[in-house]
């Protein structure tokens, strides 16, 4: 066997794994070379996926003493909805790239450990597909597309499915590959199509007229703009979240607008590159918000103590997105399923030594910064 050929999924969780990040390290024996470029890989110089994950080092927990946790739990409730606990699995595209089962391998693992999903538009199998094998607990990540009738036509889908809320990415109308993933020559395969576009208008460019910019007269002509989302908060029912938020008057903004909710993103650093850690922004973000608006988060999560500090600095929730792929990789469903049992773990761990019985404790604690020792409170 080549020493490129990747090894196929286990059927056991294999000894080398002993946290959760030992998943990312192990996936390279598992995922193809220029695969695994483009997974890892963000936008640009991956300024910003290296700044989500350094961004937890500038803070840590501090310990307490003979704090009583021993009525402990997890269990949280976001928008209504009782959850075991504070993780769910971002949306991410193409999963077959890593399984030949793809998502519904993935759901699989997820239902185990009672996680919902944010589905991805671009799976690699339907939404309704998808559905039938999630649990109770799912949500459907939505782009808009080039036509309104598409865009509605995909909403229904999605309610029909039985999906109980939408999450509107606002954040990538364009998006520009990683210089490690242009390096690589990575080509999505044949097989790695997004299935639940069939039969939608394709985007199309806008012509420019001479001395027009490609980008700001063409590309962007078609991004998402406001009159866009006020109309889709017409169309549905379900509560719409809103993903991307990187500042705080935007996130006020969109509150205005009338989601339920947002997620703070920067897209797992595919889109600006050179954006801020999504960690470093969130405290100001919630700070505008307020304690009623809820927030997941996502970016750069490979621990239950990075769970921790996201909480802590203001989020309800947090999303999981490159590390579900990486584990569906090593051990299809089980090694997704062991994944989110070891993120739960590692979070029970630092609540215990930091004397936090809840996550609303984790909420009240102040995290250390340990670049200018400042302890922030929110």
């Amino acid at each position: 066997m080549s020493a490129n050929t990747p090894l196929s999924a286990l059927n056991h969780i294999p000894p080398e794994i002993r946290c959760a990040l030992d998943y990312e390290t192990l996936a390279p024996q598992f995922i193809a070379p220029a695969t695994l470029a483009y997974i890892a890989g963000g936008s640009g110089h991956d300024r910003t996926v290296a700044a989500n994950r350094a961004a937890y080092g500038r803070w840590a927990i501090t310990p307490r003493l003979l704090r009583d946790v021993s009525a402990g739990h997890t269990a949280i409730t976001l928008a209504g909805v009782s959850m075991a606990h504070p993780l769910m699995l971002a949306p991410v595209a193409f999963h077959n790239l890593v399984h030949a089962g793809g998502e519904r391998e993935t759901v699989r693992g997820a239902a185990a450990l009672d996680c919902p999903i944010i589905a991805s538009t671009q799976s690699s199998c339907t939404l309704e597909q998808l559905a039938q094998s999630a649990g109770p607990q799912r949500w459907f990540q939505m782009y808009l597309q080039a036509r309104r009738a598409d865009t509605l036509d995909l909403l229904r889908r999605a309610e029909a499915a039985g999906y109980s809320a939408i999450v509107l990415t606002l954040d990538a109308p364009i998006q520009v590959a990683s210089l490690r993933t242009l390096a690589a020559q990575f080509q999505l395969p044949a097989h790695c199509v997004p299935v639940n576009l069939a039969g939608y208008a394709a985007p199309q460019e806008a012509s420019v007229a001479d001395g027009a910019s490609r980008i700001l007269q063409g590309v962007m002509a078609a991004a998402p703009n406001w009159e866009e989302l006020r109309w889709l908060l017409t169309q549905t029912r379900l509560p719409v979240w809103a993903k991307g938020v990187m500042h705080a008057d935007d996130a006020l903004a969109l509150r205005a607008a009338g989601v339920a909710g947002i997620i703070v993103s920067n897209h797992g650093g595919r889109s600006l590159d050179g954006a801020p850690a999504t960690l470093d922004v969130l405290p100001a973000i919630r700070a505008a918000l307020g304690t009623d608006m809820p927030i997941v988060f996502d970016g750069g999560v490979r621990s239950g103590g990075d769970v921790f500090k996201a909480l802590a600095l203001g989020a309800n929730a947090v999303a999981i997105g490159r590390l579900q792929l990486y584990a569906l990789a090593v051990a299809g469903a089980l090694g997704v399923a062991h994944m989110l049992k070891l993120l739960r773990e590692e979070l029970e761990i630092c609540m215990a030594l930091a004397g936090c019985a809840s996550i609303d404790h984790i909420r009240a604690t102040a995290l250390f910064h340990q670049r200018d020792h400042h302890v922030n409170h929110y």
